[in-house]
C-alpha cells in the first residue's frame, strides 16, 4: 500500500555519509518535530537525477529553508558511499543526501520502481513529499519519466 497524505512515517533506519564511513540515521532523527522535504531519485548519477532533479533542490535550497523546512533530503536506493560522492560532485552541502541501500524504507512507503530493465534492480520511483512532524503534508509522485511534479520549484509552489 502507497503512503498518502495524512500517513505518518514508517520507522526505519537508513545511512548517511559521516567523516569516517556511513552512519545509521532514523526516520526519527529525520522527521520528529521538523518540516522535511523529501525527494527520491530513482538513482544517483543518472542522467534526469543529475541534470535536472537534484540541482533544482540546490540550487533552491536557501528558497525552501526560507519557508520554513528544516532539512531538505534527497534519497535513493544506493549505497551511502555513492549518495555522499553524488552529493559533493552535485555542491549539495545544504541537504541531506540519504541512501535506502536496501529499498526498506522505499518499500515500507509503497514507492518501488522495478527497474530491471535498466539492470538496476528494484529501485524508489521519482517523488517529493513535505512531511510535517512526520506526517506527509503533501505527496507527489511522478506518472512517468521526467521530473515535473516532484520538481524543487513544484514543491516550494506548496510550502
Amino acid at each position: 500500500m502507497t503512503i498518502k497524505t495524512g500517513d505518518k512515517i514508517p520507522s526505519c533506519t537508513l545511512k548517511t555519509m559521516g567523516e569516517k564511513g556511513p552512519v545509521d540515521i532514523t526516520t526519527s532523527d529525520i522527521f520528529d518535530g521538523k518540516k522535511v522535504v523529501l525527494f527520491a531519485v530513482p538513482g544517483a548519477f543518472t542522467p534526469g537525477c543529475s541534470m535536472t532533479h537534484l540541482p533544482g533542490y540546490v540550487v533552491n535550497a536557501d528558497k525552501i529553508k526560507a519557508k520554513g523546512v528544516d532539512t531538505i533530503v534527497c534519497m535513493a536506493v544506493n549505497d551511502a558511499f555513492v549518495m555522499g560522492a553524488w552529493g559533493k560532485a552535485q555542491n549539495a552541502e545544504e541537504l541531506l543526501m540519504l541512501a535506502d541501500g536496501n529499498g526498506e524504507f522505499t518499500a515500507a512507503l509503497g514507492l518501488e520502481l522495478d527497474g530491471s530493465g535498466f539492470g538496476l534492480g528494484t529501485r524508489s520511483q521519482r517523488f517529493a513529499m513535505i512531511v510535517d512532524n512526520g506526517t506527509v503534508t503533501h505527496l507527489n509522485v511522478e506518472a512517468g519519466p521526467g521530473v515535473d511534479v516532484s520538481s524543487a520549484e513544484n514543491i516550494l509552489g506548496l510550502l
